[in-house]
């Protein structure tokens, strides 16, 4: 999760993927389509015990590459509520997914091979790159120094317009319910105009895609940014909010409501924050809490007897053992 710039070992299941034939994108003129083939692709049921949000961390990072459709795909496999994601904004406006708005050395090949070094990776800056110049790029086959078990293959940054497509494709085709989308604005008062749009903007080229794919009741905005939100409670009151807070943030409960100015429907703070207390306080607002990034069975346990109302994890098959 964390802000824009900044586990152990799970083997994945036999059965949740027997074959996805991955996601290519070929650029044309305007934009770039993924082109999807699904095989066999087992289901755990959606949902699960109560109102209880099972949510796969950037898809599921854990397992397959992060921000990708192929992990949002597997992720509904392992029976996640709720697909996690970040977006971002390129040159020619395009939302897609990302977790920073550069190539993070950790994941990424170059279009002609190699790496990039992590002193240099915020140079290849992708709000001064065209989408047609972003998907070059490869994002899936580099090993992860901290995810060994994720499983390598050919990926790109995809649009947000291309994931909702591919899930309500592949949702129809098994003729189940669409899962919910919480979608992280990735925006900071020190990198507005240099890595992403400022606050209004950011948040209308988001929602305009949400609006065009008929997404406003399946989505979740979040943010650590308080600007991006309080831009959408008034503009669009009718999206559902999550703040997200880390650990880091020596504000008080009530200090960070005060702040933000309006009660979210969810609040989401680094898991190391949780108490009863806390859970206590969101339930007094009538407000979700949904601690972020739990990759322990234990703690997802503690949680859980906790009160806490979801969990976000980069290994979703943690909900299934």
């Amino acid at each position: 999760m964390k802000r824009i710039f900044s586990t152990g070992k799970i083997k994945m299941p036999k059965f949740i993927l027997i074959g996805i034939i991955l996601f290519s994108c070929s650029s044309t003129k305007n934009n770039a389509t993924v082109a999807t083939e699904n095989k066999e692709l087992k289901n755990a049921p959606l949902g699960g015990a109560g109102d209880f949000d099972k949510q796969g961390h950037r898809g599921c990072r854990g397992l397959m590459p992060e921000n990708t459709i192929p992990a949002m795909l597997n992720a509904i496999g392992l029976g996640v509520n709720t697909l996690e994601m970040d977006v971002c904004i390129s040159k020619d406006k395009k939302v897609f997914l990302s977790h920073e708005p550069f190539f993070n050395h950790e994941i990424t090949t170059k279009p002609g091979g190699g790496f990039i070094d992590e002193k240099d990776e915020k140079t290849f800056n992708t709000y001064q790159m065209n989408y047609t110049d972003i998907i070059k790029y490869d994002v899936g086959m580099k090993p992860h120094p901290r995810f060994p078990d994720q499983q390598k293959m050919k990926a790109v940054k995809p649009l947000l317009a291309d994931v909702f497509k591919a899930v309500k494709e592949y949702m129809m085709t098994v003729r189940r319910p669409f899962p919910n989308y919480n979608i992280e604005i990735k925006s900071l008062p020190e990198t507005d105009n240099k890595f992403h749009p400022k606050p209004a903007e950011y948040v209308d080229l988001v929602m305009q895609v949400i609006k065009e794919n008929d997404m406003e009741d399946y989505v979740i905005i979040q943010s650590f940014d308080f600007r991006s939100l309080q831009y959408l409670h008034k503009n669009y009151p009718h999206i559902k909010t999550a703040v997200l807070i880390e650990a880091d943030n020596k504000s008080s409960f009530r200090k960070q409501m005060t702040d933000l100015g309006f009660t979210p429907g969810i609040y989401s703070p680094e898991s190391s924050l949780v108490i009863p207390d806390l859970v206590k306080e969101c339930h007094d607002l009538n407000m979700k809490i949904i601690p972020w990034t739990v990759n322990d069975k234990k703690k997802i346990k503690e949680l859980m007897e906790m009160g806490v109302d979801g969990i976000i994890t980069d290994f979703p098959n943690l909900f299934n053992e």
